[in-house]
Formats: structure tokens, C-alpha cells, sequence
């Protein structure tokens, strides 16, 4: 965790002003993996989107419809990919409303060519909760654009956490989703999550000058520019971590976790494991790591 963004503590279903005709709700569904809960957004004035609708929790789904102003209507459900906590609310919300469903795809839409090697190999993840049944709509491409009576919004593709991952872009705010948060570094855990993608996503953001980012969980991010910079140099760090250890001996990727995270609690190795075994399969197609077999979770590598 960063310390910077520790200090979050809002009221938990209670919609909160963060920017101008955006509000955030902050669903009840709090763990070591969502920090305070999900964050989920109410964009516009009269046509209102809703960002992330959040994990299927009745609770919630009412939170969301009572927080609607006078002549308020949802009429878009924008998610920016589906993993439990952030998308299975989305078609209950959709049923109530009317409003219609945008995301990128399915879960497995945008995995690589590795993934799918992968996946096909019989490695699925280590669970940290897809949402398998999540179907959107209407499916979104980098630079679409999406338009109400009182807002436009630019779709940027933004996999790295997740295959089918998208930011909003609302001028010159971005509602991120789990790709930057400011409480953490985002988890990258194959098959859907892939550290090639996830550095290319960052540098694509850099090129633009944004002054805040509305991410996933925790509270907004005031210096966009700053906290992308540091999770690039965050995980080319970790990359050199990782092919120092292997100038040992080889090692699988939970042998890593236990030698570079020494001061992770061990109910979350396994999480760190994954991480690394992201930037094994990254360092594997990049020459500069091979293993004793097919790439996989329980076998060693070493430095080529």
C-alpha cells in the first residue's frame, strides 16, 4: 500500500461530490484486494452514467437509483472491466433503468495470444474473481466516443489489470478503474492480467496532461502524471528484482514472491506470486528468462 492514499475513509453509501456533476459511491464491500469498497461514479446533470455499478449487492443497486436528483434518469452503465467487484451489477442496474450496457467485451476479450496459450495449457488464475457471465451491450474501441445532453466521454483502452480493461476520459479527468489507483499498485495476475499490456497502457496515458484520475477504489488522484511515472518505474524495479534472485539459482514464481515480498503478510504471497509470475511470462517472451518446460505457475526459471 502507498501511504499517500491511506487516509481514505468516506462514508460508505452515501454519494459524495468529488468534481464538478460527478458524485462517487462507495459500495459496502471492503477487503484487502478492494481497499474501502468499490468506487462506483454518477457522471452528468440530467442523463447520468454510472461508472462501475459494483459487485450484486441489493443495498447498493438501491443506493444507486435513490441517490438520482430530480429529473435525473441513468441512461449509459459504463464499466471499465469485469471482475466481481466492479461489473455484475451492471445488468440488474440495466434491467431497473433501461439504460444500456458499454464495455470493452466479455471477460477474456483482449487477452493475447499468450494468455490463450495459456489458458489453454489448463492455467486459469489464481481467482481473484472474473465475472464470467458479464455481457455488455454495446462493446467499445480505444478512441470511441460516447455523448449525453451535458457530457462527452473518450474511450482509452487500458489493459494490464485485466484483458478487457478501459478508462473513461471526461475532459481532462480519466475514470481509471483498477489500472491507476493511489492507495496501491494495481495487481497483474495472467491469464487476464498481462505486464506487457499493463506498460504500454501507462505510457499511453502519459501523453496526455490529465489533472485528476476517479479510480477503482480508494480516493482521486491528484498528480496523474507523477503516480503513472512511479508505477512504471515500480515494475521495470520489480523486473530487476526478479532477474537479480534468479542470478542465484533458478525458482518458480512462489520461491520469488518469498524472497523479493519479505515484507508481505503470507496470506497475500499468493497474490505476489501471481505478480510475479506476470513478469516471468513477460521476461520469457522477451528473452531474457526460459524455463524447464511450457510456461506455467509451479515451474522453474532461470536467466537465458
Amino acid at each position: 500500500m502507498d501511504q499517500a492514499g491511506l487516509n481514505f475513509n468516506p462514508p460508505i453509501g452515501q454519494p459524495q461530490r468529488v468534481d464538478q456533476h460527478v458524485r462517487r459511491i462507495v459500495a459496502p464491500n471492503a477487503s484487502p484486494m478492494t481497499f474501502r469498497g468499490t468506487n462506483t461514479y454518477l457522471v452528468g446533470q440530467k442523463d447520468i452514467a454510472v461508472i462501475d455499478p459494483g459487485p450484486n449487492d441489493p443495498a447498493h443497486l438501491s443506493t444507486i437509483l435513490n441517490s438520482l436528483e430530480d429529473n435525473q434518469t441513468i441512461t449509459h452503465i459504463l464499466v471499465t472491466h469485469s471482475h466481481i467487484d466492479h461489473s455484475p451489477l451492471a445488468r440488474p442496474l440495466a434491467e431497473k433503468t433501461g439504460a444500456k450496457i458499454f464495455a470493452y467485451g466479455p471477460t477474456g476479450a483482449g487477452q493475447s495470444e499468450v494468455m490463450k496459450t495459456l489458458i489453454a495449457s489448463g492455467y486459469h488464475g489464481g481467482g481473484e474473481g472474473s465475472d464470467d457471465e458479464f455481457t455488455p451491450d454495446f462493446e467499445l474501441r480505444d478512441g470511441d466516443e460516447l455523448h449525453s445532453e451535458d457530457w462527452s466521454m473518450s474511450i482509452i483502452e487500458t489493459p494490464g489489470h485485466f484483458s478487457n480493461h478501459i478508462s473513461f476520459a471526461l475532459n481532462d479527468s480519466l475514470f481509471s478503474g483498477d489500472h491507476v489507483m493511489d492507495w496501491a499498485t494495481s495487481m497483474v495476475s495472467p491469464p487476464d492480467g498481462d505486464v506487457s499490456d499493463f506498460m504500454v497502457s501507462c505510457r499511453k496515458l502519459l501523453a496526455t496532461q490529465w489533472r485528476i484520475f476517479f479510480p477503482g477504489h480508494g480516493a482521486p488522484v491528484h498528480n496523474p502524471q507523477e503516480r503513472v511515472t512511479f508505477l512504471i518505474k515500480h515494475r521495470i524495479s520489480r523486473e530487476q528484482q526478479i532477474l537479480h534472485a534468479l542470478k542465484t539459482s533458478p525458482a518458480t514464481p512462489m520461491q520469488l514472491a518469498e524472497k523479493i515480498y519479505v515484507e508481505t503478510p503470507q496470506a497475500l504471497l499468493g497474490a505476489a506470486a501471481r505478480n510475479v509470475f506476470a513478469h516471468l511470462i513477460d521476461l520469457k517472451y522477451r528473452h531474457l528468462v526460459d524455463c524447464e518446460s511450457a510456461i506455467g505457475f509451479d515451474v522453474q526459471y532461470a536467466l537465458r
